[in-house]
Parts: structure tokens; sequence; C-alpha cells
């Protein structure tokens, strides 16, 4: 029997810290990935099928969450668990998908800054926003979690 404090440490095969909760840096390079990736796939059918300017929306949608991602992780340091379960982030889906419509509906659709064009419909923007926010949403409970499962213990971070 080894004498106690000779047992192989299972966490040193992480090198990097042992984060289980995204950080800042690791929320936005996880965003990126899965906006440039899975939402760019999920939105080439819409704007080959229906006249609207669906990439100018998708990269408003990733921008403003870049800034949310801010909010979210203060909001996450209040928790005791410091983590952002499921439920927040269909929570937070819907609260997005708002104020990304407030500007739109408060200034018209050639003042905002990501659309440039009369070709806006309220009911395709819900419409592709439902099929992208829902792909990233599984893509990263999911498929994130199979194809790399070191992710969440790097914080969320790529690098």
């Amino acid at each position: 029997m080894a004498p106690l404090g000779n047992e192989p440490n299972p966490l040193t095969l992480f090198p990097t810290p042992k984060l289980m909760t995204p950080t800042l840096l690791g929320r936005w390079q996880t965003r990126l990935l899965l906006f440039l990736t899975v939402g760019i796939l999920l939105t080439w059918p819409f704007s080959v099928s229906v006249d609207g300017p669906f990439y100018s929306v998708l990269f408003g949608i990733m921008w403003w969450g870049l800034v949310w991602d801010c909010l979210y992780t203060t909001i996450q340091k209040f928790r005791w668990d410091r983590d952002w379960p499921a439920a927040f982030q269909l929570a937070a889906g819907l609260w997005e998908a708002f104020f990304l419509l407030l500007p739109i509906s408060a200034f018209g659709i050639n003042n905002t800054y990501f659309i440039d064009d009369g070709s806006f419909s309220i009911f395709w923007f819900i419409i592709h926003y439902s099929v992208v926010w829902l792909g990233i949403f599984t893509a990263s409970q999911v498929l994130m979690r199979i194809l790399f499962p070191q992710w969440r213990f790097r914080g969320g971070r790529w690098f």
C-alpha cells in the first residue's frame, strides 16, 4: 500500500487552471466559435431561400451577445455555485432577442447599425433567430461537451 500523499492526482491530466464555470474570455471565445460555425451554417438556408439581411442579423446578434456576456458574468458571480444553468441560458436567449428588436422598432429598419436595407421581416427574424439560437444552444450543451471534453475545465477558453 502506498503511503498517504503519493496517490496520483487525477487533475494533473489538465495542465490549465481548473475553472468549471466559463470566464468572460471563455464566454467570448465560445460565442464567437459557435456563431462563426453553427450560426453561419444555420443561416445559409435562410439566405438562399428568403430575401432578407440574415447574415447582418446574425452578426448583430453575435456582437450584441458579446456585450451581454459582460453582464451575465457579473450576475453569475452572485449565484452560490457561480454557474449559469441551462434555464437561464434559455431566458437569456429571449432577453437578447427582445433587446435586439428594440432598436429596430424604436429607430426603424434603416437606422440600425447592422441592417442596411428594407428587407427586414419580424416574422423571418423570429424564425431565423429561433433556429440559430436553438442550434447554438444545443451545440454548446451537447456537441461541445462531446467533441471537446476539456473545454469546460478551461473556463470555456480555447486559447
